[in-house]
């Protein structure tokens, strides 16, 4: 595995293969409603919607009024979107492409 980030010790290998095994969306969401709780995929929608509103040029004032989450968060969430292990990148840019 070339990625040696800040998760690449921790034993996240099978949870990684279980995502990769999903085919469908219904599929993935059976599987995020039996593995988190509703906040914690509230939580993680939420800060999706913010790296895709952040991509598109949107204030922090319009990603707090769409999102509820703080200013500190999306500051965060901006830096890893810009100086992290370029995963938001790779996924913003897979969702661009068109269909095949």
């Amino acid at each position: 595995m070339e990625y040696n980030g800040r998760l690449s010790n921790l034993e996240l290998g099978r949870l990684c293969e279980a995502i990769l095994s999903l085919k469908t969306e219904e599929e993935c969401l059976r599987f995020l409603d039996d593995l988190c709780t509703m906040g914690e995929v509230k939580a993680l929608a939420a800060r999706f919607r913010a790296v895709e509103m952040l991509d598109s040029g949107a204030t922090y004032d319009e990603i707090v009024a769409e999102t509820g989450m703080s200013s500190a968060t999306i500051a965060r969430i901006k830096q890893f979107l810009e100086y992290g292990a370029s995963g938001y990148r790779l996924v913003l840019d897979r969702l661009k492409e068109p269909e095949k």
